[in-house]
């Protein structure tokens, strides 16, 4: 089981990257702005979360802040994708 250190997503825009920590390593997504989209690139979790719910964690998070900063997302990530497409609830932040 993994918890959260802080419970929030952290925004590393030099590195063109958000990330969330968790006991056991992090979660991040690498993207490419285009106005008000954010593209995301990439997914990925450390080895010791890979299959712990991390990232379903995480991509909510994600979609959370996404919506509260008025943004959306284009996911170019097969993950963030196939997430995205089963969790309606977070439509609303999806690029058409």
């Amino acid at each position: 089981m993994h918890t959260m250190n802080e419970n929030r997503i952290e925004h590393l825009p030099d590195r063109r990257r958000y990330e969330m920590a968790f006991d056991d390593g992090k979660v991040w997504a690498e993207y490419a702005e285009d106005g008000d989209t954010l593209a995301i690139l990439h997914v990925e979790a450390e080895q010791p979360l890979r299959g712990t719910g991390a990232a379903d964690v995480f991509m909510q998070a994600l979609a959370n802040h996404a919506r509260d900063k008025q943004v959306k997302l284009r996911p170019i990530c097969s993950y963030a994708a196939v997430w995205l497409k089963r969790h309606h609830d977070h439509h609303d932040v999806l690029a058409s």
